[in-house]
């Protein structure tokens, strides 16, 4: 074999994978973090809808919800009205149940507290589908 021959590719340096070449000029890639999602602060709103779904065992759905504020000489705080909806018999039995439950229940919104939690309306219809549609009005005090 002669000095001059040689059994490699003479062009594998070109055709080659450049990402394993050390460039010393270069800066060395910086991984860039990933910042992790960031989470959606609940409104007073959320927690009064969630409180209210949880009493009936999410059966329910809401179909509407009113914020007002309200004020008196010595207090003041919002006065939530949310309408919820219950299609079929058992979601019908969950809705009952919180007709009954709702005046006694005790709620845990931070910095509030619920001076009244009554039913405004009540429209239940019978049929093949039997549907209950219940108004719900909460009237919160600001503590502090």
């Amino acid at each position: 074999m002669m000095l001059t021959q040689s059994l490699r590719d003479p062009f594998a340096h070109i055709l080659g994978d450049f990402g394993q070449i050390e460039v010393k000029s270069a800066p060395a890639p910086v991984p860039v973090p990933v910042p992790a999602p960031l989470r959606q602060r609940r409104t007073l709103a959320d927690r009064v809808r969630a409180g209210l779904l949880g009493l009936t065992g999410g059966a329910g759905t809401v179909l509407g919800h009113e914020e007002k504020a309200w004020a008196s000489i010595t207090f003041a705080g919002p006065r939530h009205e949310v309408v919820l909806e219950f299609c079929g018999a058992q979601a019908v039995a969950a809705g009952e149940e919180l007709i009954e439950r709702l005046p006694d229940h005790e709620f845990t919104l931070p910095g509030q507290l619920v001076a009244d939690a009554t039913i405004t309306k009540v429209d239940h219809r019978f049929g093949a589908m039997e549907r209950l549609e219940v108004t719900a009005v909460l009237l919160l005090l600001e503590e502090g």
